[in-house]
Parts: structure tokens; C-alpha cells; sequence
């Protein structure tokens, strides 16, 4: 019988809590069943157990995201918009690790498909509108904002940039204004490496 007051989505608060706390790895059905003063069988009923709790921590993460993505891009476009983006993931990531650390992992098809992150690829494809990238260079494009958020959040997160100047904030500017003139200039090119 389910314990009175455990709901998987108070169970996906605290694993979102935890993990933000003591990062992903720290989240374990056992750890979380401890916030609440259970034992862990008494999780079961409503979670899966520990890669359950995982998997419901990046859907929170990708909701949240995209919710307040969604706020920031309203209204804006070109580098306004690119920086909206960047700087809301990079905002999110600041204050919550964990459940970043959780977007990360890769979800199964089905999951993806019904989780938030169709909006987060609407939401990128709106930014990228105002550059008029069709076919592969849109596709390119989009792999190219995602490798640079992703990449120096992750960076930043891990310290990477704590012991040099200038202020990350400063590169932060610098790297999307280089983007933003990438995008504006883009040309299409031969995959195979041959010129045109």
C-alpha cells in the first residue's frame, strides 16, 4: 500500500533537490526514501527506483527550461534572442546543477518524444529563424549553439575558468557575439571538403 503523503512528484522534488545538493550521482532511491523517513520499498509505488529517479529529475529539468525558456525568447530576436537562450541555460545550470547534470543523460525515444524536449528544439528553431538557415546549415546550426552552451556551462560548472582572466562573464559576451556573426555569415559548403 502506498505510504500517505509520497507522491512521485514529491519524490522527483527531492531527487531534484538532492542532486542539486550533491549532484547526480548522489541520487539513489535509497537516499531519497531517507528525506522522507522511509524505508526504500516504501518508494516503489510510486517511482522505479534509482535510474526512475534520474530520468524523472531530466524531465523536471527539461520542463523547467523550457518554461522559462520560453519567457526569456518572448518578443526578442537575432543576438538578442541568441543571448536569451544562452544565458537562461546558463542562469538554470548556476542554480541547479544537479538537475542540469540530469538534462544531460539521454532519454529513450518515446520518453523524448513526450518530454519537454520537442520544445526546447522549437525554441532553438524560432532563435535560428532570424538567420534564414535552411536544410543542413539550419541543422548545423543548431548543433553549433548547443555544443557552445553546453560546452562552456559545463566548463564553467566544473571550475574551468575560475583561475584566469578575464571574468568568464566577459567570454560569455565575446563567444555569442562570435556565434551570433557566424550565423549572420554562414555559407554552405561541401561536406566532402571539396570547394565550390
Amino acid at each position: 500500500m502506498p505510504r500517505a503523503g509520497l507522491t512521485a512528484e514529491r519524490l522527483t522534488v527531492a531527487a531534484a533537490e538532492l542532486a542539486d545538493a550533491d549532484g547526480l550521482e548522489a541520487v539513489t532511491a535509497a537516499a531519497v526514501a531517507r528525506r522522507f523517513g522511509v524505508r526504500t520499498a516504501s518508494i516503489y509505488a510510486h517511482v522505479g527506483g534509482t535510474p526512475d529517479l534520474r530520468r524523472r529529475v531530466a524531465l523536471l529539468a527539461l520542463d523547467e527550461t523550457a518554461t522559462l525558456l520560453a519567457d526569456a525568447l518572448a518578443g526578442r530576436s537575432g543576438r538578442h534572442a541568441l543571448g536569451a537562450l544562452g544565458d537562461t541555460y546558463r542562469a538554470y545550470a548556476a542554480r541547479h546543477p544537479g538537475r542540469w547534470a540530469a538534462m544531460q543523460t539521454p532519454l529513450d525515444a518515446a520518453t523524448a518524444a513526450d518530454s519537454a524536449g520537442p520544445r526546447h528544439a522549437d525554441l532553438l528553431g524560432a532563435v535560428l529563424r532570424g538567420y534564414h538557415l535552411d536544410g543542413d546549415a539550419r541543422t548545423h546550426a543548431v548543433r553549433l549553439v548547443g555544443s557552445v552552451v553546453h560546452g562552456f556551462v559545463d566548463l564553467e560548472l566544473a571550475g574551468g575558468f575560475d583561475h584566469s582572466a578575464p571574468a568568464a562573464t566577459s567570454s560569455w559576451t565575446a563567444i555569442l557575439d562570435a556565434v551570433h556573426h557566424t550565423l549572420q555569415t554562414w555559407t554552405d559548403h561541401d561536406p566532402t571538403g571539396d570547394p565550390q
